[in-house]
């Protein structure tokens, strides 16, 4: 019950923030206007690994620099760990997954609100070996999967062999949105300790490799698959029938869809630097450099 409550209550967060922010964003992206920083009176951004792109490139937009030049100022300490540094007031805003129970948990603890707000769309993925001949998996079956019901690929009109089923640590960004967005009231099996993956490369690696077989299965975001690990010997898996891919993010065809957020306190003030970066990258303007940087506007 406590699990229900608190994600309900992210979701409330993050509704109120779609309606707020997207009505604003709409009204004013004809006519916003860019805020100019330096590189030394830049907002403390931190963040999750997979959107340290998408900062740099706003970091770039907003002070005049190249890519190059903003990337020692721009520093991601992984999303558990870019939550609490904001919850601590040691970052003023971070890009990131949705929170954990954890951090929902330590913000209230703290006594701050957090402002949950998606600025960029995404999708949750499965994958495993390009030579598995498993083109895609129901929801159903990835949750039965990952519940210890299902244990062979054969099960799921594979070969037969074992399913070896990897899943990240807890609190990691990619560990709740598996939670949260895929098992939701289903509790997943304990995995052994080998199974459970530190860093997001790590575990795209780990499917490909795995004992020189096609039976292992793996989950991360769209983005970090596709434009910053690239390993041509995974492929992603069809869910529910569908393919995930741009436009099928970008339309809501693909049945996981989820977001990258930007998170702030909510006693940030209303004419704060922060809040005027947060409005531009909701501008039409601000949405233009996130698909540069090869992420999905938001829907």
């Amino acid at each position: 019950m406590r699990r229900k409550t608190i994600i309900l209550g992210m979701i409330l967060i993050v509704t109120l923030a779609v309606l707020i922010t997207g009505c604003f964003a709409k009204d004013t992206k004809e006519t916003i206007a860019t805020p100019k920083f330096t590189l030394e009176n830049y907002p403390k951004v931190d963040g999750s690994t997979v959107t340290i792109p998408l900062s740099e490139a706003v970091a770039a937009k907003l002070t005049g620099s190249t890519l190059e030049q903003v990337r020692p100022y721009i520093l991601h300490n992984k999303t558990h760990e870019a939550y609490v540094n904001l919850i601590e007031k040691k970052a003023d805003i971070i890009f990131v997954t949705s929170p954990s129970e954890d951090e929902l948990a330590l913000a209230k603890e703290k006594g701050i609100e957090l402002e949950v707000i998606p600025i960029v769309s995404e999708a949750f993925v499965f994958l495993t070996h390009r030579d598995n001949p498993v083109k895609g998996l129901t929801l159903e079956q990835v949750q039965g999967i990952y519940a210890g019901k299902i244990t062979n690929w054969s099960q799921v009109g594979g070969s037969d062999s074992p399913i070896i089923a990897y899943q990240r640590p807890v609190n990691s960004g990619s560990q709740t949105g598996f939670l949260d967005l895929v098992m939701k009231d289903i509790t997943p099996m304990e995995p052994p300790k080998e199974q459970v993956i530190a860093g997001m490369g790590e575990l795209i690696d780990t499917v490909a490799a795995y004992d020189n077989k096609a039976n292992a299965l793996g989950y991360s975001y769209y983005y970090f698959v596709m434009d910053m690990w690239g390993n041509e010997s995974v492929k992603l898996l069809e869910i529910d029938g569908v393919y995930p891919d741009s436009e099928s993010i970008r339309t809501g065809a693909y049945p996981v869809t989820t977001a990258y957020y930007a998170v702030i306190r909510s006693d940030e003030a209303q004419d704060s630097s922060v809040r005027k970066m947060l409005a531009w990258i909701l501008s039409e303007a601000g949405q233009n450099v996130v698909e540069e940087a090869g992420y999905v506007k938001i829907q």
